[in-house]
């Protein structure tokens, strides 16, 4: 089997998965997934796909993430890791549809506002 590479985006970051046949490691940036992610709650989110299919020691995946912060990272490998595992057997797509790792969640930081100290926040007010 080739090396297939997907794309998974989440608020600011971007995650490029690289994924081909092995033994289940999951590397991120040249460094190992629970080095890369310490807080085992993140690990959890971007091995949800593969626990799914139940194909964790199937596949070695390499991820280049880059932007946004740990979550935003872990959420854009998880969406790119099954954009992946659609490409090698399309038949799971129903599955990980189902399960909510299909589809990219656009939802951003809404920007702050002229004259405000945050996007919905306004300054004290003051009738006196």
């Amino acid at each position: 089997m080739e090396v297939i590479n997907a794309l998974g985006r989440r608020k600011a970051s971007v995650a490029r998965v690289y994924l081909k046949e092995g033994s289940g490691n999951i590397t991120i940036n040249k460094k190992a997934l629970e080095e890369f992610f310490p807080n085992p709650f993140l690990i959890r989110i971007v091995r949800q796909p593969l626990a799914l299919l139940g194909v964790e020691d199937r596949y070695d995946i390499n991820i280049n993430v880059n932007g946004g912060g740990t979550t935003g990272q872990s959420e854009a490998s998880r969406l790119g890791i099954a954009r992946a595992l659609v490409k090698v057997n399309p038949d799971d797509k129903a599955a990980l549809r189902a399960a909510g790792f299909m589809t990219r969640d656009d939802r951003v930081v809404e920007r702050k506002k002229p004259g405000q100290p945050g996007a919905r926040r306004k300054f004290q007010f003051s009738k006196r």
